[in-house]
Order: structure tokens, then sequence, then C-alpha cells
């Protein structure tokens, strides 16, 4: 996470100064667009877990883009949103990944077996289409704001990590859902917006099992999401 941080300090002094920028200086342009970059963090839970598969360490995700806003009334109060952005996840579990010659083996580790992380990786291109709503007006950034709808994302790269002080090892696990597809919601006003993200689908491949079971998990992502015009 530390590399992280100066990508953080970065992106907060940017928002922070374009969110000073005295309104009395700009003209009104009543054909205004809300085209918006955007930049936000999230802690990543995992939904419908097997049995004994618990998460540990700290499980979060980045995500950038850009959204094209298209109003659909008078007052560009309502409008539609569709854009393009990357998002990284990580998950870390009790679940642990063996690359064998022709598979993936899939065991949760129990108390007695001591390691420091055991993690999935997804880097991921997404296209967000959005139904917006917001009380803006032609002269002001500060407004509130409702964005909901889906977003369908392409796993670029994923992959599985252990982590023990007797050794680790990764791969590219082939395993992981390629198409990943959930409901969004955003809320907030100005500059800081609460993000949720609830997915549709399984994290891996409909076949991929555990114990004889089935590994259905759901990815629920919550944060906060910053938007720059």
């Amino acid at each position: 996470m530390r590399c992280f941080v100066p990508l953080y300090l970065f992106f907060g002094f940017l928002v922070s100064a374009y969110a000073q920028v005295s309104e009395d200086t700009f003209i009104g342009d009543t054909n205004y667009l809300e085209d918006q970059f955007y930049i936000g963090i999230t802690y990543n839970f995992l939904l419908d877990k097997p049995v004994d598969v618990s998460q540990r360490n700290l499980s979060y995700g980045l995500q950038a883009g850009f959204i094209k806003d298209i109003p659909i009334n008078a007052d560009r109060t309502v409008a539609l949103g569709i854009g393009i952005g990357y998002n990284v996840n990580s998950y870390y579990s009790n679940l642990r990944a063996i690359e064998s010659s022709n598979d993936v083996i899939y065991d949760v580790l129990d108390g007695d077996i001591d390691f420091k992380r055991s993690k999935v990786e997804t880097h991921l291109v997404e296209v967000p289409l959005e139904f917006r709503w917001r009380n803006s007006t032609a002269t002001s950034y500060k407004f509130w704001r409702v964005y909901t709808g889906l977003r369908f994302g392409y796993v670029v790269g994923g992959r599985s990590k252990f982590v023990s002080d007797s050794g680790n090892f990764s791969f590219y696990n082939d395993d992981i859902r390629r198409f990943q597809y959930g409901l969004t919601f955003n809320f907030g006003y100005n500059t800081f917006n609460i993000h949720l993200y609830y997915a549709l689908n399984n994290l891996f491949n409909d076949d991929v099992l555990v114990n004889g079971g089935e590994i259905s998990m759901k990815p629920l992502r919550i944060g906060l999401i910053f938007y720059i015009l």
C-alpha cells in the first residue's frame, strides 16, 4: 500500500486546489456538461464465502477513469453517463490456490497453518454506465449528486499469491472470471462521494470448487470516489 501513498497525496492536492477556485470568476454556460475524471479507493468484502473461509488483512481496491456526461433534460440536472476506467482489486482470505500441472487446487487454511498472506488480485478494464441526478447549476461546482447504474469489467490480469515464512509463490489464475459486472451507487456532495459496487456474478468461474463445493464468492466494494471536472 505504501507505493500508492504519493498517488493519494497528489490527487488529494489536485482535488483540493480545484475545489478552491472562486465561483465568482466563472461565467456560467447553460449548455454545461459534467464530463468528469474520477479516482476512488474501496474496502473490498467477499460475500457468499464457502464454509470456514474468512477474510484477512486489508482487502482494497483502486480505480480511475473518465465518464462522458449526456444530459437528458433542459436544466441538465438529469443525465446519462458512459465511461472507461481501470480498476485494481486485492482480496485477502484464508483460501489458498495452488497451481498444479493442468489445474488449480484450492484449500481452506485453518488456524494450525501459519501464513502471512493469501490473496486474489484482479486488474480490470471497466465501462461504467450511469443514470445521473444532481442539483447542479451552470455557475457552481458544489452540488448534491446521486449516480447509479451498472459497471462492466474485463479482467486483463488475474493473479493468486501466497506468502508464508517457509516460502511464497504466485501465478496468473485462469479460474478468475474474465467478464464481471455489477450495480453501482455513488452519493455525495461536492468533492467527497460514497461509492458502492455490488457484483452480480461470481469472482471465480462456475466450475471452481473447494472441499467439494462451488466457490461462489461475490465482491462488495465500499469506499470513496472523487470527481474532477
